[in-house]
């Protein structure tokens, strides 16, 4: 299956894609918030810069996009057919830094709460997860 979109406008699609602000974060960043709840973005000192970070309670929410994390069974998760041998490899790559990076915090004594944006508009369920979470 071709692109139905000309290399330079995919280019500026692809362009405009950002691992840090994204939407479900700022959502979560938010909700956390008015809960009560302060934290740190993006501590380069761990591994992997966790998107939110309590540093008091040792722990880490990961907010993590269902197509770029590849979400299990989830609709937004798929290999695209075009170009695949991109992007098989780039999508099984970004999930085994996942896997080594939550490793890694676990043994440093973190523990850590992965959010997939697909769950981010069921606010009163992430809430109570959040909560149950940080509690």
């Amino acid at each position: 299956m071709t692109d139905k979109l000309t290399p330079e406008r995919r280019s500026e699609n692809m362009r405009k894609i950002r691992s840090k602000d994204t939407l479900p974060e700022k959502a979560v960043r938010r909700l956390i918030h008015s809960m009560g709840f302060r934290y740190r973005l993006h501590v380069a000192k761990l591994p992997g810069k966790p998107d939110i970070v309590f540093s008091r309670l040792k722990k880490v929410v990961e907010v993590r996009g269902c197509f770029w994390h590849q979400h299990k069974d989830c609709i937004d998760s798929h290999i695209p057919k075009s170009n695949s041998f991109y992007w098989g490899p780039k999508l099984r790559k970004n999930v085994r830094r996942d896997i080594q990076n939550e490793k890694k915090l676990k043994a440093l004594g973190w523990h850590v709460l992965t959010l997939w944006a697909c769950e981010v508009s069921d606010i009163k369920r992430l809430e109570n997860r959040i909560k149950a979470f940080l509690q």
